[in-house]
């Protein structure tokens, strides 16, 4: 195999690590960081407490709702935001 395919190869299995890693974030330590804070600050979920709090969510996750989709993605998405900022601004100090 040549080395570019292996350093595709290579680069697509960290990419693919980095995308499950931040996907887990999202389904599990994110809900609870998020039921954490708006238990403290508002109050009492309107339900049986986290347990029903993450069972909506689940369930609308479940159901293809977009914004859900979208708050078990935001890891992700910020870290892809973050990498194309530094690039872009590397690229444009180096000129």
């Amino acid at each position: 195999m040549s080395e570019t395919a292996e350093n595709w190869k290579m680069t697509a299995r960290k990419e693919s690590l980095l995308f499950l890693w931040l996907l887990l974030t999202g389904i599990f330590i994110l809900p609870g960081t998020i039921y954490l804070i708006g238990h403290t600050l508002f109050g009492e979920y309107g339900g049986t407490g986290f347990s029903a709090f993450y069972g909506t969510l689940q369930s609308e996750l479940r159901a293809g709702e977009p914004s859900v989709w979208f708050l078990i993605l935001s890891p992700y998405i910020v870290w892809q935001l973050l990498r194309l900022t530094f690039r872009a601004f590397g690229k444009a100090g180096s000129r």
